[in-house]
């Protein structure tokens, strides 16, 4: 076993296709979620989508059999707040989103603003209005900085799917001519620093287990994080052929994970 492989110190989890498929949990989820204990090694779950809180996300994942205090929950939002509050502190912001996210911003203390913004993000806003879009894309023309929580197209949701924020991008792009400056989510790294700053950690000390190599994959390698690929979701072995991001471990699922981490510990 490589030096590489020894240095784990902190676990990030997708969700759907990971840890649960729709209301069931996946093989090895409640005994990964112990070995971590034990080993005291920190985790929290991921997910890109930001029309929900951390909160609805908690409720989700102890409705399935988690313990309250390890259903710890970061999301793009969250990656965007954090990103907010460090680099625009005090600064006022327009928030296409839910009221979820609009609860999480105001939450952390940022200031939310109808008029006179210096900055605007995007959120995966499910509660869409046209007057609020229209404003949106008039603050986007007048040159403000512009955020957006993830870039994901579309939204799986049961019998197909629901568009998600890079349609809602696509649009305000062909409205005003300007993409987002900033996008914090899956695949790009800022979800990730913003877990790594909350850990006092390297990104090269973190692990990113996923079901997708689009994005779980792509944003482990971009962000210098570990990668373990599990074959419980989305992606198979023949998709690995000609994947451009290639994972450090590919798992079965994650009774496999723990093997893997078990021999990387004790090496």
């Amino acid at each position: 076993m490589t030096k590489e492989k020894k240095s784990i110190k902190a676990v990030m989890l997708d969700m759907d296709g990971t840890f649960y498929m729709g209301d069931v949990l996946l093989p090895g989820a409640l005994e990964l979620v112990s070995f971590l204990n034990e080993r005291e090694i920190p985790f929290s779950f991921l997910t890109n989508n930001s029309s929900k809180s951390a909160d609805d996300y908690v409720k989700k994942l102890t409705g399935l059999g988690v313990k309250h205090e390890d259903a710890r929950v970061y999301t793009s939002g969250d990656a965007t707040v954090d990103y907010v509050l460090r680099e625009h502190a005090g600064q006022k912001v327009f928030l296409m989103g839910t009221q979820s996210l609009r609860e999480s911003f105001l939450k952390a203390g940022v200031c939310l603003v109808e008029e006179d913004p210096d900055l605007v993000v995007l959120g995966y806003d499910t509660e869409l209005t046209y007057p609020v879009l229209t404003r949106f894309c008039d603050y986007v023309r007048r040159g403000l900085p512009y955020l957006a929580t993830h870039p994901d197209v579309n939204c799986p949701v049961l019998g197909g799917y629901a568009p998600d924020i890079g349609a809602m991008m696509a649009m305000v792009e062909a409205s005003t001519g300007r993409k987002a400056d900033l996008i914090l989510g899956k695949p790009n790294p800022g979800i990730v620093e913003g877990l790594a700053f909350k850990w006092g950690l390297r990104n090269d000390e973190i692990l990113m287990v996923g079901d997708r190599l689009y994005t779980d994959i792509m944003m482990g390698k971009t962000a210098g994080v570990k990668t373990a690929l599990v074959l419980t979701g989305e992606a198979s072995r023949v998709d690995l052929q000609n994947a451009p991001y290639q994972p450090d471990w590919v798992v079965e699922d994650l009774f496999a994970l723990i093997h893997k981490l078990k021999i990387a510990k004790s090496c």
